[in-house]
């Protein structure tokens, strides 16, 4: 049986292997579909502390996993399927492997919801298209850019937006925003933001160098198309949260995030069992926030391991 077992190579996942690790803890972490998570798509991260001009997100994530292999971390190649989070026992199945542990750490993240159009996975990652203005929009400095959403996450990035670029244009499927009435209020009353109402995007057309040019729209309504050019877009529909496997065994809310017990950020109701990163955080999704969560889950799953012991 392991000692730990953390799901997810995230932020999240390869900080608390860091720290579990120098514990003498020898963790056992697991990789799924997306080794190095959301951030390996990145081109550049401008805002992790420490790297004052920047780093290639790929290179962010290599170096965090080398710095857990180097502290005893090991690394597995495996999707976990289904979990069964008893008190003594941890029981995950990935697969054809039954794998048992006596604590977990679930940094499984969460995936933007995209919108499926020719042109987006094309040019998403540092080609223009995006879901993080806190990330990248400061890369759009003077820039006409475009805001796909209307809800509070969306008029968020807009507002954000305005901070950097020449002008913010939301495009939203609806004739009235879904976001908070005063998100809402603050975006139409500003001048720098434009709302192009009963709209879809149906294509992202890139320019000679394969990055974003402009935005095929159609009105929803009378099926008219046309033409918004711009330097970025910037897709704010929504998250999804890989926590599937865990909603027979942990709380999650009505969006799919794990809910961490009440007066921490970390732990759940099942003792030994943590959560670190975006498939529990929803309000500030950054890697270093995540890192700040796999650190909090790592201390509190020694300290619980060696009240046991």
């Amino acid at each position: 049986m392991e000692n730990i077992i953390i799901i997810g190579t995230g932020c999240a996942g390869f900080t608390a292997g860091i720290y579990a690790a120098r514990a003498n803890l020898n963790p056992l972490i697991l990789e799924g579909k997306q080794p190095g998570g959301q951030l390996t798509t990145t081109s550049e991260v401008e805002n992790f502390p420490g790297f004052p001009d920047g780093i290639d997100g790929f290179i962010l994530m290599d170096s965090l996993r080398k710095q857990a292999l180097k502290f005893g971390a090991r690394i597995q190649n495996s999707f976990v399927d289904s979990v069964i989070l008893g008190e003594d026992k941890k029981v995950l199945k990935a697969g054809d492997k039954v794998i048992e542990a006596k604590a977990v750490i679930i940094a499984t993240g969460a995936a933007p919801r995209l919108l499926g159009i020719p042109g987006e996975q094309e040019m998403y990652g540092g080609k223009g298209v995006t879901t993080c203005a806190t990330c990248d929009g400061a890369f759009y400095r003077d820039m006409e850019v475009v805001v796909v959403g209307g809800g509070d996450s969306a008029c968020e990035e807009a507002l954000f937006l305005t901070r950097f670029c020449s002008s913010v244009t939301v495009l939203h499927r609806r004739n009235q925003f879904r976001a908070s009435k005063i998100m809402a209020d603050r975006v139409l009353d500003h001048p720098k933001i434009k709302v192009i109402w009963d709209t879809k995007p149906d294509k992202i057309i890139p320019d000679e160098e394969g990055k974003v040019k402009s935005v095929q729209v159609s009105n929803i309504k009378n099926g008219e198309t046309s033409e918004v050019f711009c330097k970025g877009v910037f897709i704010a529909i929504g998250h999804v949260p890989n926590t599937k496997c865990f909603e027979n065994e942990l709380e999650l809310d009505e969006n799919g995030y794990l809910i961490p017990k009440t007066g921490s950020s970390v732990l759940t109701n099942i003792p030994g069992v943590y959560v670190a990163g975006d498939c529990a955080d929803h309000i500030y999704r950054q890697a270093i926030t995540a890192a700040g969560m796999g650190c909090q889950a790592a201390i509190e799953a020694e300290r619980w391991l060696a009240e046991r012991n």
